[in-house]
Formats: structure tokens, C-alpha cells, sequence
């Protein structure tokens, strides 16, 4: 029914991204023994969501237009872009926001504080973003050949 489809590119996409956000909350339970729903809806941490989303589209756009199609390349472009969003921009962003707290931390350390911490985890590691590309390209293909089919 999806088989070459948009559905089909959209569905993997989503798809990837949402088993991402879950093993990054499978992985926090088993690494802190508590649950915490917050998790699935936070950036940042292994595997990279973004990533995995947008390399399962573009790998699933590859996969029906071909390798060599335009289809195919603005997706890859779109995803060389957020990946390099994740990995670059944000994970910097999320650098400059630790070193503020502890500055924060150090000038009001025996104050009481009203203003709540920035947020730190923003960004992925360049390996939180490679095994998000793996992911999303193992979905794609498994889901193209095993379940579309």
C-alpha cells in the first residue's frame, strides 16, 4: 500500500527519529534505574533523533528515486545540514551554556538564585550522530525491503 510512496518516506522517517528518543529513554533508565518521560521529548544524547530521521528520509528517497536522482541529493543535502546543525552549531551552543551556569554558579554560590539554569544537552557528540545515521539507515532499508514489500 506505501510501497515507493511518500507515505513510505515520511513513515521511515518518523519512524527512526521516534526508536531514537526511545532508546535514548531505554538507555536512561538502564543507566539511572528511574523513569523519566521528559526524555523522550529532549535533544541531544545517543543515537542522534535528527539525524536518524532525516538519513532514514534520505536514504529512503535513495532507495525509490535512485542514488543518482535530484530527489535524492536535496534530501542528502537537507540531512548533511542538520546533521552538521547537530553535531556543530548546537553542540556549541550547549558548551557556551555550561560554561554560563558555572559562571552563574560561582558568582551566586552563597545566594539564593531566582533564575533558572540553561539548558546544557543541546547538541550531539560526532558519534551520537554517526550511529543516528546507522539507524536511520538500517530502518530504511529494513523497512523498504522487509515490510513494503
Amino acid at each position: 500500500m506505501f510501497l515507493n510512496t511518500s507515505y513510505e518516506i515520511i513513515l521511515n522517517g518518523i519512524e527512526a527519529a521516534f526508536v531514537a528518543q526511545l532508546l535514548k529513554f531505554l538507555g536512561h533508565i538502564l543507566k539511572t534505574r528511574k523513569v523519566d518521560f521528559q526524555v523522550l521529548a529532549t535533544t541531544g544524547g545517543m543515537p542522534s533523533a535528527h539525524t536518524a530521521g532525516v538519513i532514514a528520509l534520505s536514504t529512503t528517497v535513495g532507495i525509490i528515486c535512485g542514488y543518482e536522482s535530484i530527489e535524492f541529493a536535496i534530501a542528502l543535502g537537507y540531512s548533511l545540514v542538520v546533521m552538521y546543525d547537530a553535531a556543530g552549531l548546537r553542540r556549541s551552543t550547549g558548551k557556551i551554556a555550561a560554561s554560563l551556569n558555572k559562571i552563574r554558579d560561582d558568582f551566586y554560590a552563597n545566594r539564593q538564585v531566582p533564575a533558572e539554569r540553561l539548558k546544557e544537552l543541546l547538541g550531539h557528540t560526532p558519534f551520537e550522530v554517526f550511529v543516528g545515521a546507522l539507524l536511520g539507515i538500517y530502518i530504511a532499508y529494513v523497512n523498504h525491503f522487509l515490510l513494503f514489500q
